[in-house]
């Protein structure tokens, strides 16, 4: 116990410091942000090689407070478009899955470990709408290519499917709005119920020091310097 605060301290003793070169402002939006942002829902992309669709995801991830966003590449290596993204990925969390042969398998096992439902995104016989969905667990939301959508592993592999009823000619909603679409009503659903769905104050913690390292130039140089004096 000693040993996890001594380490807890190090690290708000760390983020002191970097707070120092950071506007008050800027600080001031960090904590705003970090009390809206949540680890409840999340996001995998599984093979998206459009990094303009995939990078709109993002957008709409950050607007709508998702944290984490897990990035499986079978065949294709996710680049993001900074174009499409404006700045998003720099205050999200990107997990990539890109060194084994069935990434989307590992993805999978990762997210079961930390108590997350698969919810894979794709029309099935078993599926469930927006207004369905419980979220009495964690979520994860599983979103496929715009053309081919999600693997057959994704959907063998999934726990639960979500679709969106459509009353058009075309299929589907490109992966860009089914997202922006799901993301926006499954967060107001989430926020609006008794379910506790925040950050906890070790998360804030290090996603805080994080941002504050994108923020800052060359801030690896002084993380360093900063740890070897409170170390030494």
């Amino acid at each position: 116990m000693n040993q996890y605060i001594s380490y807890t301290q190090k690290k708000q003793a760390l983020l002191n410091h970097l707070l120092k070169f950071i506007t008050v402002k800027r600080n001031s939006l960090f904590d705003k942000v970090l009390s809206k942002r949540t680890r409840h829902i999340t996001v995998v992309l599984e093979d998206i090689y459009q990094s303009q669709n995939a990078s709109a995801v993002l957008r709409s991830c950050d607007i709508t407070g998702i944290q984490d966003v897990h990035i499986i590449e079978n065949n294709y290596e996710y680049a993001v478009n900074p174009d499409v993204a404006l700045g998003s990925f720099k205050w999200l969390n990107l997990i990539k899955y890109s060194e084994h042969n069935t990434n989307t398998i590992a993805a999978f096992n990762k997210l079961r470990s930390e108590g997350y439902r698969i919810v894979a995104t794709t029309p099935h016989k078993n599926d469930q709408t927006l207004e369905d969905i419980p979220l009495d667990k964690k979520v994860a939301l599983v979103f496929g290519t715009e053309l081919t959508g999600l693997s057959t592993t994704a959907i063998e592999n999934a726990d639960e499917y979500l679709n969106i009823p459509m009353f058009g000619f075309t299929e589907s909603f490109n992966i860009s709005v089914s997202a922006a679409l799901i993301l926006y009503n499954l967060t107001n659903k989430l926020r609006n119920s008794a379910i506790e769905w925040h950050l906890t104050e070790e998360e804030k913690l290090d996603i805080k020091i994080e941002w504050a390292k994108r923020t800052i130039d060359r801030s690896d140089v002084m993380v360093r310097h900063f740890l070897k004096s409170y170390n030494s």
